[in-house]
């Protein structure tokens, strides 16, 4: 099966084809670690985990690069309020956040977590190369990229040039366009500072500050990857204008296009079917989710909607997310405690797991559908419970190979990667179920299903009679 992407740049899908065979360069935008990660973080960073681990899982070798912004307006700001140096800010919340990708599976799959601050000399470099194309210029301390100079600038936003003053621009009164960004900003009392030296109209000047905020990432994967690599993601909140900015950068500083061959953006994460903000007291930490739920139950959540599409996060929706989770470990559980014996497998088995696999791998193939390879992970378990309870065993070779591929598939997602659909039945549980069993052979109706109920409360086991015999699950 052919993979196809939805590439933001065409507004389409098309088929997927590395520029280099079956190695894949992939940058996703990180985290500017100023707080604690939030839900919206959790969305974009496990999207992209499952679009590595399906690429990966498809035979791709991915470099899969994920960058922390270590120099940003925030962590000064932030820094300052409490009174401590913005690089122990920073550590601080960096170590959290490398917690809570560890927490919900992402930071083992990131090959490299590169900084900022290690790309200074890379980011001066890039900056000498736009003033030397004509596309950067330095007032006073300040260094901003010409805009205007740009032809391509809004065709990846859609936007039209006059709209963007409507947007996140940086205010001041010397810049030559309302709309130009900075590419260097001059060191202001108390915050962090580098010294670069660059070229205007033949003079070199030293320029003591710091780097604005897309030319660090520019400037860090072209050190990395060169002037062009294959994927590009991120939040579709920075299509502009950092995505947009990024752009105009390389393919502006180098003269390659285009800097990235596609370009992919997870939707927004909505509290209550508001925007997730901090200002309407909305906002929800990883933390704080993994408090509540698993972190199996958070990448099912997130996996339960299109990757472009946004999210409504409620308790009731993670809840119901929880619940069918539970559903299909609990229909494969069904089916590895179905008894098992030793004569010619059956292929009707083997062409259900055949069939489930060919609807699990079209849907991962059409632009990452989660929603639907979940839907059809979940159909597929329920048959495999359904012939549990139908046939008096199931070959044990034929049970174990079929597990085998479908906790393979499940990983992709993140999800079916604890034992606990096989957990052992304690000895309690177990008594009471042959005590049940005791009570259904002399007619006692009532009480078995008193115990019943007493294993599903104290135990969390379900137990169902079949034509086969009863049979429990968790």
């Amino acid at each position: 099966m052919t993979l196809v992407i939805y590439n933001t740049s065409l507004r389409g899908k098309e088929e997927f084809k590395p520029m280099h065979g079956a190695s894949v360069s992939m940058f996703v935008c990180g985290q500017t670690p100023y707080d604690d990660a939030h839900l919206g973080h959790a969305k974009t960073y496990i999207c992209f985990d499952i679009v590595v681990r399906w690429l990966r899982h498809l035979g791709y070798n991915v470099k899969y690069v994920q960058n922390i912004t270590d120099i940003e307006d925030k962590i000064i700001a932030r820094a300052r309020e409490r009174k401590i140096d913005a690089f122990e800010l920073e550590a601080y919340y960096e170590k959290r956040f490398m917690e809570d990708m560890d927490a919900i599976g992402v930071r083992k799959n990131v090959d490299q977590y590169p900084h900022s601050h290690d790309y200074i000399k890379q980011i001066a470099e890039q900056i000498q190369a736009l003033a030397d194309n004509g596309y950067a210029y330095s007032v006073g301390g300040d260094v901003y990229y010409d805009v205007s100079k740009f032809e391509d600038y809004t065709k990846l936003s859609g936007m039209k040039i006059e709209d963007l003053v409507k947007h996140r621009i940086e205010p001041d009164e010397r810049k030559r366009n309302v709309y130009d960004f900075a590419l260097w900003k001059e060191k202001k009392p108390g915050e962090p500072f580098w010294d670069i030296e660059l070229k205007f109209d033949g003079e070199k000047r030293k320029f003591s500050g710091r780097p604005g905020w897309h030319i660090e990432d520019t400037a860090m994967t072209d050190a990395i990857f060169g002037h062009q690599y294959d994927i590009h993601g991120g939040a579709s909140e920075l299509i502009f204008p950092h995505h947009t900015n990024e752009i105009a950068q390389s393919e502006a500083a180098y003269g390659v296009k285009p800097m990235v061959k596609y370009w992919m953006h997870t939707g927004v994460v909505n509290i209550g079917g508001e925007k997730m903000s901090k200002s309407l007291h909305n906002f929800i930490t990883i933390r704080e989710a993994l408090a509540a739920y698993s972190p199996e139950t958070l990448r099912f959540f997130m996996a339960s909607t299109h990757y472009r599409k946004e999210i409504n996060y409620t308790d009731q929706l993670v809840g119901e997310a929880r619940l069918r989770l539970n559903h299909i470990y609990r229909d494969l559980g069904m089916f590895y405690n179905a008894q098992e014996n030793g004569e010619q497998p059956e292929d009707d088995l083997m062409l259900l797991l055949s069939g489930f696999e060919d609807e699990f791998n079209a849907a991962m193939n059409d632009d990452f559908n989660t929603p639907v390879a979940l839907m059809s992970l979940s159909n597929f378990v329920a048959k495999l419970a359904a012939i549990s309870k139908s046939r008096k065993s199931v070959h044990r070779e034929e049970k174990e190979e079929i597990i085998s591929r479908v906790r393979s598939l499940a990983s992709v997602i993140g999800i079916l990667e604890t034992d606990a659909y096989k957990e052992a039945l304690p000895k309690d549980a177990a008594d009471l179920i042959a005590e049940r069993e005791e009570m259904r052979k002399k007619g006692d109706y009532a009480g078995a299903d008193a115990l019943r109920e007493r294993l599903k409360k104290e135990f969390g086991i379900f137990v169902e009679d079949t034509k086969s015999g009863t049979i429990w699950y968790k």
